[in-house]
């Protein structure tokens, strides 16, 4: 009872923080320690909110789901939480789940044993393990098929797991970080995603906002990148048109920043 009570109380305390942040106008000069941010443009005050979060979350040990369209940027703030957290001197271990077959998922993510099967030459390390005191970061979690979702679930409640081809247990200490472009309520519904797995997972929830509603951040980024691949091709670019930046600020971006 005292720990369902701890739980509930954890959980509407981060609610009300997450609240606190929607209902305030966030910018990178209310971070605490913006110097760390310095590598990433948040100049819009919706980006700015994202940070904030990311601050707030990244000492903690919660897992978390990051979600976006696809060019927003989610695994660069997963790698931001990981450099932020008690476990940046750990791995920090990307793995796309839309490419984990069903054959090879317990083999990839658990590893296996010496002579587990035919080619089985040595002890194989799976992503758990190589993650070890660090962060696993999920990429694209709802690709991961329904009926390989309880064997992943269960790592995650019972923190331990078998290599292929053995018996003996195989303790789990690593942070969860999962990633997704789609809607995960509309994945539950239509039975393609567990709402267990997504509940573990969704301790903290972070969404990035598409470039098209972070318009402060368009010209930023432009100099950005015209100033890296100006180095990068030996131009002498100084700067932008007028007219130019006005036709990007009405981009849509349907690829985002990528």
């Amino acid at each position: 009872k005292l720990i369902i009570l701890i739980q509930r109380a954890l959980e509407r305390y981060c609610l009300r923080q997450g609240l606190s942040l929607y209902e305030r106008r966030q910018s990178p000069s209310k971070l605490a320690r913006p110097e760390l941010f310095r590598d990433m443009v948040a100049q819009d005050p919706a980006m700015a909110r994202v940070l904030r979060q990311v601050e707030m979350v990244a000492p903690t040990e919660y897992s978390v789901v990051i979600t976006g369209e696809s060019g927003t940027g989610k695994e660069m703030v997963a790698r931001k939480i990981h450099e932020l957290s008690s476990r940046s001197a750990g791995p920090f271990v990307a793995v796309n789940m839309g490419a984990v077959s069903e054959t090879l998922f317990t083999d990839e993510l658990f590893g296996h044993k010496k002579g587990a099967y035919t080619g089985a030459a040595k002890d194989r390390q799976g992503f758990f393990e190589t993650a070890g005191s660090g962060t696993l970061f999920m990429d694209e979690i709802t690709e991961l098929d329904i009926r390989l979702q309880s064997g992943l679930l269960r790592v995650i409640q019972e923190k331990e797991f078998y290599r292929v081809g053995s018996t003996r247990t195989v303790g789990v200490d690593v942070r969860l970080l999962a990633a997704t472009n789609k809607d995960v309520m509309i994945e539950i519904e239509q039975n393609r995603f567990r709402a267990d797995l997504f509940h573990r997972l969704n301790m903290f929830h972070i969404d990035i906002p598409p470039l098209r509603e972070r318009k402060a951040d368009i010209l930023p980024l432009t100099r950005l990148f015209t100033e890296q691949f100006a180095a990068e091709t030996g131009k002498e670019i100084t700067g932008t048109a007028k007219d130019l930046e006005a036709f990007l600020l009405e981009y849509p971006f349907p690829g985002n920043v990528r």
